[in-house]
């Protein structure tokens, strides 16, 4: 018997619009383009169009030679614009008539995703009405000035709204491509993307965007040591009362200093991080839902099915059927 194919990659087009932002623009095939299944085989092809195929211009100075013009974004999977300065989106709320005609060949179904001030682009054609979205927030009055229709939040890293997708400036397009690997195909692959680009592995979109001390300085005054001991121990007391006892602070400059180094209060990081424990443990063993929620910190199934319902609009079982396949024993 012949050996099983793997099913396609999925097809990723990341349409370049100039002035453009050039750092935007590295960030799926980095990203997207590391991910591999056990196999080793690539699980997005990702290729970059400009409207006519030619070279695109970068606000700094270089140009991005694409792989075509805008023909490819008719078998796209995803569609993912970059951040641009193209005066009609940007400036005026209005869409060119070459980008209007090439973001009308994207197939229906496609999945649409910008990164930083490619946000403007998906609003001025009108992907983002009613949308819960984000961009960079310093561009946030102009946006929600041209765009009042969009339900902009300025405070967030990335949104996620089913088959629209947006994230904030830069480094925010790292977690939201991130998400995206973790979203189609789990923890586990994600993180192995993660560690080949160097990267955290997960930054929450919910996380502020623009946070005091986002690097600490690992001394006394900092919560690192506390957080990374606390990532150890997460099936145990991991109250603030606790936590600011073993970082020898007072509860209230604890639970302030963490917000200023995490952006997430101390509950909400904690809860994030049994989340995303849970979810590996999920994906990668067949321990019981009661089990799960004991290793993890949430002390019930009953717990944690709340929090996955929550979190990821899914049951236990369901979120590891999803990702372990129908062998998968259910729990």
């Amino acid at each position: 018997m012949s050996p099983s194919r793997s099913p396609r990659p999925h097809r990723v087009v990341v349409l370049l619009l100039e002035p453009l932002v050039g750092y935007d623009a590295t960030i799926p095939s980095a990203v997207l383009g590391s991910a591999r299944d056990p196999q080793g085989c690539p699980l997005y092809e990702v290729t970059m169009a400009s409207l006519d195929g030619g070279p695109v211009a970068t606000t700094t100075g270089y140009a991005v030679v694409p792989h075509g013009d805008a023909s490819l974004l008719e078998r796209a999977d995803t569609v993912i614009v970059p951040g641009t300065r193209i005066p009609g989106p940007r400036l005026e709320g209005s869409v060119p008539d070459d980008l209007a005609a090439a973001l009308g060949r994207l197939r229906r179904g496609a999945r649409v995703v910008s990164i930083c001030t490619g946000a403007y682009v998906l609003a001025a054609a009108g992907f983002l009405d009613g949308r819960r979205v984000t961009t960079h927030w310093q561009h946030a009055d102009m946006f929600r000035e041209l765009y009042p229709q969009v339900d902009l939040d300025e405070d967030v890293l990335f949104t996620d709204d089913g088959d629209v997708l947006t994230s904030a400036g830069l480094s925010a397009g790292v977690d939201l491509c991130l998400h995206l690997v973790r979203r189609d195909h789990g923890a586990a692959i994600a993180n192995d993307v993660a560690r080949y680009c160097v990267v955290p592995p997960w930054r929450d979109g919910g996380q502020a965007q623009f946070i005091e001390r986002p690097v600490p300085v690992v001394d006394d005054a900092s919560t690192s040591r506390v957080r990374a001991w606390a990532l150890g121990h997460l099936g145990g007391d991991l109250a603030v009362p606790a936590l600011a006892r073993r970082a020898r602070m007072s509860e209230r400059t604890f639970a302030r200093r963490f917000r200023e180094e995490t952006g997430l209060t101390p509950a909400a990081w904690v809860t994030q991080q049994r989340l995303h424990f849970a979810q590996h443990l999920l994906e990668t063993t067949d321990l019981t839902v009661d089990v799960i929620a004991t290793r993890a910190g949430f002390g019930t199934g009953a717990s944690l099915r709340k929090h996955c319902a929550a979190a990821l609009g899914v049951s236990p079982q369901a979120y590891r059927r999803t990702f372990r396949g129908a062998e998968s024993r259910s729990a």
